[in-house]
This record gives C-alpha cells, sequence and structure tokens, in this order.
C-alpha cells in the first residue's frame, strides 16, 4: 500500500501515557510513516521526559510544543494542519491515553482503499479488552429529545466493515481530501464536539467506516469531576463550582452548530429546554445558584452568536477574590 500515514498525537500534561501512546505507535507491524506529537504546553515535565527517553532524538517523531494551552481542538487542528502541508496522505488521530494495538494500523489499512471512504476509525477498547462502543455511531443533530449521537451496540458488530457516521478522536484517521473540501478540526471549539462536528462534516461529502479488528485501547484518564447531592431522597451528580468552567464549552459548540444546521424552532426547543432542566438543577442541589444560572446563560448565547473567548467560562464562574 501505497498510502501515507502520519499519526497526530494530542497531549497535555499526562507524561507517563504518552511514553504508552508512542511506544505503541513505534511498534506497530505496518509502520507509521510519521508521529506529529503537539504538547499543549504541559508543565508537568514532558519535554523532560521525552529528551530523557530519547523520543525526541527519533526522526519518526516531530515534536511540537505549543505556547500555550488551545484544548484537544487546538492540538487536533494544529496536528492535521501540519501532516497536511507536508503532503500525508492519511492522518490518525489519537489522545495520549490512546494505545494502539500492535496490528491496528495495518488492520485498518484496507479501509483506505475503499471507494469513497474518508474517514477510518478503530474499534476501542477498554484496558481489559472490553468493548468501547461509546463514541462510534450515528447523528442526529437537529434532534430535541436525547443524546444527538446514536451509539453502536456489540450486537452490531457483525461485519468486518461498518458504515458509521461518527467516531471520537481515540482512532480517527482522515484522508488529506477531507481538509480540501472539509478544512480543519475548528480549533475555537477548545474542547468538546470538535470531533463530533468534524464527523458531521465528513459524512456529508463520504462514508466514514469501522473496522472492526482494528483495535485501540482507551485508558479513559479523565477524572469524573462531580459530587453526589441529595434531596428528599432524590441523588444528582453535581459538577463543583470550581469545575464548572469545563461544561462551558460542550454547550456553547452544540448551540453554535444547531445554529449553522437546524431550524429555529428546534433550535429554540432546545435551548429552552435544556437551560430550564439546569435552572432546576441548580435550584435544587447547588450552591452559588445565580453565578450557575448565569454561567450556563453566557455559554448558551455566546453559542448563539458564535463567540469563541475561551478564557471567558473560568471568569464567569469565579466568586469572591
Amino acid at each position: 500500500m501505497n498510502e501515507t500515514v502520519a499519526a497526530v498525537v494530542v497531549t497535555y500534561n499526562r507524561k507517563q501515557l504518552l511514553t504508552e501512546c508512542l511506544d505503541a505507535l513505534l511498534a506497530q507491524t505496518r509502520p507509521v510513516d510519521k508521529i506529529i506529537l503537539i504538547d499543549n504546553a504541559s508543565t508537568d515535565g514532558t519535554p523532560e521526559l521525552l529528551k530523557e527517553y530519547g523520543y525526541l532524538d527519533n526522526p519518526v517523531i516531530d515534536y511540537v510544543r505549543l505556547p500555550e494551552n488551545t484544548g484537544g481542538a487546538g492540538g487536533f487542528y494544529e496536528g492535521v494542519k501540519r501532516g497536511y502541508e507536508a503532503g500525508y496522505d492519511w492522518m490518525w488521530l489519537m489522545d495520549d491515553d490512546a494505545e494502539p494495538m500492535p496490528d491496528a494500523l495495518e488492520k485498518m489499512s484496507p479501509g483506505f482503499l475503499i471507494d469513497g471512504v474518508l474517514a477510518v476509525a478503530n474499534l476501542k477498547v477498554s484496558e481489559d479488552g472490553t468493548v468501547q462502543v461509546q463514541h462510534r455511531g450515528w447523528i442526529d443533530l437537529c434532534r430535541t429529545d436525547g443524546e444527538v449521537i446514536k451509539s453502536m451496540s456489540e450486537t452490531q458488530l457483525t461485519n468486518d466493515v461498518i458504515a458509521i457516521e461518527h467516531a471520537s478522536f481515540v482512532g480517527l484517521a482522515v484522508n488529506k481530501m477531507v481538509i480540501d473540501k472539509v478544512g480543519y478540526p475548528k480549533k475555537e471549539f477548545f474542547i468538546h464536539y470538535d470531533d463530533f462536528y468534524y464527523c458531521y462534516m465528513i459524512s456529508k461529502i463520504g462514508k466514514i467506516i469501522l473496522m472492526r479488528h482494528s483495535l485501540i485501547k482507551h485508558k479513559d484518564a479523565a477524572k469524573k469531576d462531580t459530587n453526589k447531592a441529595s434531596i428528599l431522597g432524590r441523588s444528582s451528580a453535581r459538577v463543583p463550582l470550581e469545575k464548572l468552567w469545563l461544561s462551558y464549552f460542550g454547550l456553547r459548540n452544540m448551540v453554535w452548530m444547531r445554529k449553522q444546521h437546524c431550524s429555529n424552532l428546534a433550535l429554540f426547543f432546545y435551548v429552552v429546554k435544556y437551560y430550564l432542566r439546569r435552572c432546576i438543577g441548580v435550584i435544587l442541589y447547588d450552591d452559588h445558584k445565580l453565578v450557575r444560572m448565569n454561567f450556563y446563560l453566557n455559554a448558551i448565547l455566546d453559542g448563539w452568536f458564535g463567540l469563541f473567548d475561551n478564557q471567558k467560562p473560568r471568569n464567569i464562574t469565579r466568586v469572591g477574590s
């Protein structure tokens, strides 16, 4: 196969997981042509560790340290841009907590040659080998009830090649023609739904497929920043105020996407329903109620008007001084 492949890895403050990811990429039975490593200004000694372990001396690895944390979206934007400008046919995207099995690229490569295919996904598994069907499935962006992603079930894993519409940036290879027609991942999103939106746009112009026998381990390193609160015997998972700022991006980005691609009526119902439900939860369970309700309103309005100030959410959740 003559198709060239650059793995794009985005990392931030997870140096040990990163070395496991890099080792797995370097051990592929079908070697990657390049590893484009985007460091989102890590503060945990990542560059020092990479130098100490000799990764920076490996000609396969292009290490790029960004001057500031641009989030996953900014990191993938930078990595895909560099891969495209260098002329690689496919950019294989993953976070630092991913570990492709040794034959992952070899087993996904036949998908690169299928007519009309513009993106190829690995099947995710947990550390114990359990299949993770989350974040592999189909998109219904404009629905006002339920999730916008219909995830796969294990019972649907019957064919070797499965047509899907969505795969997270944990083992998704995109063809260079995607950049010609769609552009790069939307860096303004910072985090949340950057992979969803990229797949949504790709699925409008070509095919996305899942290669069932090509496996990538996902270690799910992100911590769940929630507490339990109860009232009248009912409990609810609540986000501490100091972590609430992370919730801003998903809401803002979802409102923006719906504003671009859905009817005004569908968008209106989604926004009203979402805000009322959040306000009820805040009133029943949370502290700093006005701060929280203002926070959700700001995220909605910023998405509605397309305002992408990624420093803002920390400021609007700050109380006292």
